[in-house]
């Protein structure tokens, strides 16, 4: 089969998943050799057998490991109870034996896997994000990606140093709609974005709360040493194992969960790193147990310039966890209108209308009225994007496993979202404006690198 055939029937592929990618430019011959269809079986492990590789990661790769020849090996987790309900779930999926493993360790040192889903506490993903690319193993990697510049330099480093495929879990980037707003902005015709708001509301006193499997966590059947890493000592605490989104710093909470997804969209349509600068506000108002993290807080971030397009922009992040409709919104505006990721339109609303235009002797400025994308209905749910987004962005990693291409959400996309993480929680725990310094790649407040 000639080159140009094989590529075209790869991308056909891909659009077929509802996947936007740029053309292959280059293939090596060690990619031919991975291609669909090749006869070497690609073999996973799971990084721990949390709630949302039940939820999510199984049916998505349920949906595709056939085609793609991949499979399910191993079962690594820390905690017995889920390491033994990871590997007969499974072993059922799968019809053969899978291995648990009590820690990544035991799992890397038997050679036993050559790709990994990790989806562990969010404190956790970039050092287990280091142990799999040592090891010599391609990973998808839950978001956020990191929670302190330490652990997110470390993980680029080591990922950028090594020939693993990793793609980060931020699945808007496997959105077709997302895909065409994102063209949209940088063709021109948006004209520059000057304001963002962003908004993730619920209404969920059970959100993050695991009362029925506390009681069943004993020290003696996990290894709470190893659960902690890198983290201060504390005493073994069941809450902060299995509740961590609630509890700093093994989670930053409603920045880390539901901002980072949304401002990797604004890093990706403007072409930015990260913000200028953070500050941010909120408290516990409502849910009263025990939790560190806030149930609700507003950021507002500085972003710019961006290059031959505007001086810079400003972004709003509000989220509530007492009263919500569960419709995640991200709108973009400027001068002409206003770019819309709940009704996937762009409309000439709010824009500069003739009549005021004439008022300063300018000319109106309005965008037309468009849809973004008809190829799929818009996303905005609070399970942080929809089966379809997930499954498009799981498939999307499976392919570049094959092909050594880049995936949607490379790392620097993880990196660029930590930023904007770790800055909002320097500002929540400082109280103070947090910015962030170039060359040293720190988050700054007070003059003064914020660490955990």
């Amino acid at each position: 089969m000639s080159t140009p055939r094989r590529e075209f029937l790869k991308q056909t592929a891909m659009a077929g998943a509802g996947v936007l990618l740029a053309p292959v430019t280059s293939w090596s011959a060690s990619s031919y050799k991975r291609i669909i269809g090749a006869n070497d079986r690609v073999r996973v492990g799971v990084v721990g057998f949390s709630d949302r590789h039940r939820g999510s990661h199984i049916p998505c790769f349920m949906s595709h490991y056939k085609e793609l020849n991949f499979d399910v090996v191993a079962v690594s987790d820390i905690w017995k109870k889920r390491r033994e309900e990871g590997a007969a779930t499974w072993k059922e999926k799968m019809q053969h034996n899978v291995l648990a493993c009590r820690n990544n360790e035991e799992m890397y040192d038997k050679k036993l896997v050559d790709a990994v889903f990790i989806s562990t506490a969010d404190f956790q993903h970039a050092l287990h994000a280091i142990e799999a690319v040592r090891a010599g193993c391609d990973a998808y990697v839950e978001k956020p990606f990191a929670e302190t510049m330490e652990d997110n330099r470390a993980a680029l480093k080591a990922i950028k140093a090594s020939k693993q495929i990793v793609q980060i879990g931020s699945q808007r980037r496997s959105g077709a709609n997302y895909h065409a707003a994102e063209q949209f902005i940088k063709s021109g015709k948006f004209g520059p974005i000057t304001m963002v708001e962003l908004t993730w509301n619920v209404n969920q006193p059970g959100r993050w709360r695991r009362p029925e499997l506390i009681p069943q966590l004993k020290e003696a059947d996990t290894d709470w040493k190893r659960y902690l890493m890198n983290r201060p000592a504390e005493a073994f605490d069941a809450r902060k194992y299995l509740e961590f989104r609630l509890f700093w710093p093994y989670s930053s909470g409603l920045p880390g969960q539901w901002m980072s997804h949304q401002i990797d969209t604004v890093h990706w349509f403007s072409g930015l790193q990260h913000p200028r600068s953070v500050v941010a506000n909120g408290g516990i108002y409502e849910w009263k147990d025990g939790r560190r993290n806030w149930d609700t807080i507003t950021a507002v971030f500085d972003y710019g310039p961006v290059q031959d397009m505007s001086s810079g922009f400003q972004v709003t992040f509000g989220s509530r966890m007492h009263n919500g409709d569960e419709h995640p919104a991200e709108i973009y505006y400027s001068n002409g209108g206003e770019l819309n990721l709940n009704t996937n339109t762009v409309s000439p609303r709010g824009g500069l209308t003739q009549k005021m235009a004439e008022a300063m002797q300018m000319k109106a400025n309005l965008l037309p009225e468009m849809s973004l994308s008809a190829a799929e209905p818009v996303i905005a749910s609070a399970n942080t994007g929809g089966d379809k987004l997930t499954s498009n962005h799981i498939r999307n990693w499976m392919e570049c496993v094959r092909s050594r291409q880049q995936p949607n959400a490379p790392v620097e996309a993880g990196y660029s979202h930590s930023i904007a993480t770790i800055m909002t929680n320097a500002a929540v725990h400082s109280g103070q404006k947090a910015t962030f310094d170039e060359k040293t790649q720190e988050v700054m407040v007070g003059g003064k690198a914020f660490i955990v």
